[in-house]
């Protein structure tokens, strides 16, 4: 900043300059008693259209902005047109310094951004979210990292077949997806080339190497909760140990299929294999229920033996009368009186309650008359 004041105090004393080293530049030997300007053309020369300019001419025309030709007179006029570009140069020159200086110096970190900030290369600090200064390029450089964004990879990328082996000798096609974010942005710039791709291939070792202890029915049925559970671990073991900043935040199977020559085979018994737990749940469904059942007579059974130790005739009187109704409730009786004199008293049976109506003779069929003269 003191040079560039020290040039804008000096541009009006450059501005006034009219003369160069030698007088004013005129021609004739008037005005200017100094010493005559060497390169401009002699008195009495021929000014014409014929006179060619020369080389310096063409120079000192050009370091003016193109203003005077080589007839313009004046020949020291070029030394101070020559300083006042050189001024303007300086001044560009300082005003691209002071703009690179603050784009360079002055960084905004967004909320869900971390800034790596290196000294020549060498890791200094991280900044947090906000606006942060640090010195200009190529002193410090800022990285700047997103560490909240949750990134996904798919297994494979595209249609293509990804054949593994499991631990019964069986083969699966299959697909699944990884989500994983930076947790240390240090890490993440420093420590692996090509964090995406580390990554990549430490999902692929991992997930086969689970693969390779489980079954087909683990990889196909109840068993996926804990396959994935077992890479999101392994994967993040690996991560750590090679200090790469990553976050495994979990793992998906998206498809677990058999190989395309047995799928048919393979779909038909996977449903062979649904109805038969389907079966087998409705199985406990009913057991469930009968065990509930019998609880609640067993249940009742107790209230009643409580009463029946409270007051045992009058409960075994009472159960006895129960039984009794709900036996002969149903069934067709006559009561008679039992008495001692030996008489049988009349009982209508025909009447008596319950009896059967006895079914009503058909009726008679009268004769068809015989001869006409009777």
């Amino acid at each position: 900043m003191t040079i560039l004041t020290r040039w804008w105090r000096r541009l009006p004393i450059l501005a006034n300059e009219s003369k160069g080293p030698w007088g004013s530049g005129g021609n004739d030997g008037g005005g200017d008693r100094g010493p005559r300007n060497p390169w401009t053309v002699p008195p009495g020369a021929p000014r014409g259209r014929s006179a060619r300019p020369t080389v310096l001419d063409e120079f000192l025309k050009r370091a003016r902005g193109g203003g005077g030709g080589p007839g313009s007179g004046g020949g020291g006029g070029g030394l101070p047109g020559g300083a006042n570009g050189r001024s303007l140069a300086i001044i560009g020159i300082v005003l691209l310094l002071g703009v690179w200086v603050v784009f360079t110096s002055f960084h905004v970190i967004g909320p869900q951004q971390r800034g790596v900030v290196t000294l020549f290369g060498r890791y200094t600090k991280t900044l947090d979210p906000g606006y942060k200064v640090t010195l200009p390029a190529p002193f410090n450089s800022v990285q700047k990292v997103d560490v909240q964004a949750i990134r996904t990879d798919d297994f494979p990328e595209g249609d293509a077949t990804n054949l593994m082996l499991t631990g019964d000798q069986n083969l699966i096609d299959l697909n699944y997806q990884v989500r994983w974010n930076v947790k240390n942005p240090q890490n993440y710039v420093f420590e692996i080339k090509d964090p995406a791709a580390t990554l990549r291939a430490t999902a692929e070792s991992a997930m086969r190497a689970v693969i390779a202890t489980s079954t087909l029915n683990d990889a196909i049925g109840p068993g996926q909760s804990r396959i994935t559970q077992r890479v999101q671990e392994l994967m993040q073991q690996i991560l750590d140990s090679y200090g790469s900043g990553l976050q495994v935040q979990g793992v998906a199977l998206r498809r677990v299929d058999p190989p395309a020559a047995v799928i048919d085979e393979f779909k038909a018994v996977s449903a062979a294999q649904q109805s038969a737990q389907s079966d087998i749940n409705q199985a406990h469904t009913y057991a469930e229920q009968i065990i509930a059942r019998a609880q609640g007579e067993a249940a009742q059974f107790d209230k009643v033996y409580e009463q029946y130790k409270l007051a045992p005739e009058v409960t075994r009187r009472r159960m006895y009368y129960e039984t009794m109704e709900n036996v002969l409730g149903k069934a067709h009786k006559t009561v008679i009186e039992d008495t001692r004199s030996g008489v049988v008293p009349y009982l209508p049976l025909n009447n008596a309650a319950g009896a059967r109506p006895a079914p009503a003779a058909p009726a008679a069929t009268p004769a068809p008359a015989q001869g006409g003269g009777q």
